[in-house]
């Protein structure tokens, strides 16, 4: 799977492009994939209860699954993109 994450967490996972071996089919394996191969994304995407953090954003190619799909349960194909962005701030 094929991510691309930004800013803080780019720099946390070392890298702005991630690719990620695995059988993932849900947006939710995909995500649990990419923390387990890097386990220093989780307390910057996850909140105390496991949840997502509301202002991170994830994206299913370039689409929010959770306004446009069915959330974690999206399902996915080898191939395609996802994408992390935390809060962005700026002036």
């Amino acid at each position: 799977m094929h991510w691309r994450l930004f800013a803080t967490l780019a720099e946390t996972a070392g890298d702005t492009e991630i690719e990620v071996d695995t059988g993932a089919e849900t947006v939710g394996d995909a995500f649990d994939a990419l923390l387990d191969a890097h386990p220093g994304l989780e307390s910057e995407v996850l909140d105390d209860d496991g949840e997502l953090y509301g202002h991170v954003r994830l994206l299913h190619e370039g689409r929010d699954p959770f306004a446009e799909a069915d959330g974690f349960e999206t399902s996915v194909d080898d191939g395609d993109e996802l994408a992390l962005f935390p809060p962005v701030s700026g002036g």
